[in-house]
């Protein structure tokens, strides 16, 4: 047997065992063929590969191999734990933790973060208003620190669920980066002075970040899936979620709000306004970086096993770009003063101008493909529980006709 393989059942017929970054299932004897089926090193590679190996055999005609190297996968490198026998109707667990130190740290962090944003909330942000007296970019902010504030919960609950929030959090804070860098882009433009909301909403998406990233353990397995790179429901994923981001990318950058400014003779003119190119350069990047990262996030999302966490990476990512549409959707609604279009309230008024507001087609289309990442993220949490569970099973060349 190879040093790198270990046998963690055996049965009449056939052995269970792991290798690195797999499971595998070959016929018993010696000396051992290679493994005819693998399944990727991840909880649901798992799940396959034990609900494979007792369909083949008979129940009762198998038994764990006591071996020192008899482990489940676990998420710190070198922390193995020993592969008891299998629970009623389940599999061993493979469950995922990070030690508790490190989990309340990154909550630590996020909490900081989270309480350094809503301080931000109120001294002057950009030009001198706060972000509290634009309700518009009110709630972007106040949806970004509610995604922060149910990372840090989820975490301090322990369990799976740390991975869970440390997955969301971390997501919502690599999209973010783009929208905070713009805003920093326009006081570096010189078109408005930074303000302390602004230096305190810089600090807590550092924070919150570092949280995220703190609590988050990337397993080579899971990320780059070993052989599992064949699964067609993997290719799939990838497809649908790339699309759909790629889509939302292309259309967060043209012109979404639109604006008709009426005279009292009648003479009407209409005017677009939001094109990310249309600004100075340090905005350009964050707004780039802003439609890069999207797109990156959702296809290591589509990538990652377990699906369903790299789902919880994907909404994460999503939330931030459902709430730029939210916050158009606010402005909408609020009063356009004449001044953003160089004219002051007493012209306006001798004129007789009047502005009405309105939003382009392509925020709508916008909105239609965010929606298409939100489908594809739900897909992705809830189609594996629909699986069998040897789905994520790939076959190694034909197979034999004794596994057949």
């Amino acid at each position: 047997m190879p040093a790198n393989e270990t046998v963690l059942y055996r049965g009449a017929r056939f052995e269970l065992g792991r290798g690195p970054g797999f499971y595998g299932i070959w016929p018993a004897g010696a000396p051992r063929p290679p493994s005819i089926e693998w399944w990727p090193e991840t909880p649901e590679g798992w799940q396959g590969a034990w609900s494979r190996f007792t369909a083949l055999e008979t129940p009762g005609a198998f038994a764990a191999v006591s071996s020192p190297g008899a482990f489940a996968a676990v998420s710190s490198p070198g922390a193995m734990a020993p592969i008891g026998p299998p629970a009623p109707g389940g599999p061993p667990s493979t469950a995922v933790a990070i030690p508790r130190a490190r989990a309340v740290v990154a909550a630590a962090l996020l909490a900081v973060g989270v309480g350094c944003g809503i301080a931000g909330l109120f001294p002057g942000y950009l030009g001198g208003a706060s972000l509290a007296q634009q309700p518009a970019q009110l709630v972007t902010h106040a949806i970004f620190l509610a995604v922060w504030t149910a990372s840090a919960l989820l975490i301090l609950r322990g369990g799976a669920l740390v991975r869970v929030g440390a997955l969301l959090g971390l997501g919502t804070s690599i999209v973010t980066f783009g929208l905070f860098f713009a805003d920093a882009g326009t006081a570096i433009g010189g078109a408005h002075v930074i303000g302390a909301g602004l230096v305190l909403g810089l600090i807590g998406w550092l924070a919150c970040a570092a949280g995220s990233a703190t609590a988050v353990r990337f397993r080579r397995s899971e990320l780059l899936g070993g052989r599992g790179g064949r699964d067609r429901g993997r290719i799939v994923t990838l497809g649908l979620a790339t699309a759909a981001a790629l889509g939302t990318a292309a259309a967060f950058a043209p012109s979404w709000d639109s604006y008709t400014l009426r005279t009292a003779g009648g003479a009407a003119q209409s005017l677009t306004a939001g094109n990310a190119f249309a600004n100075p350069a340090p905005v350009i990047a964050g707004n780039v970086a802003v439609m890069v990262a999207l797109v990156a996030v959702a296809a290591a999302a589509a990538w990652w096993r377990p699906v369903r966490l790299g789902a919880v990476l994907l909404a994460g990512a999503l939330i931030p770009m459902a709430a730029e549409a939210v916050s158009a959707l606010v402005q909408l609604g609020e009063a356009t003063s004449p001044v953003q279009f160089g004219i002051s309230r007493a012209e306006a008024a001798q004129a007789g101008l009047t502005i009405s507001s309105g939003l382009t087609p392509v925020f709508w289309i916008y909105c239609a493909f965010v929606l298409a990442l939100a489908a594809t993220c739900a897909w992705m949490l809830f189609w594996p529980r629909r699986a069998a569970p040897a789905a994520d099973r790939a076959p190694v060349g034909p197979l034999s006709p004794s596994l057949g």
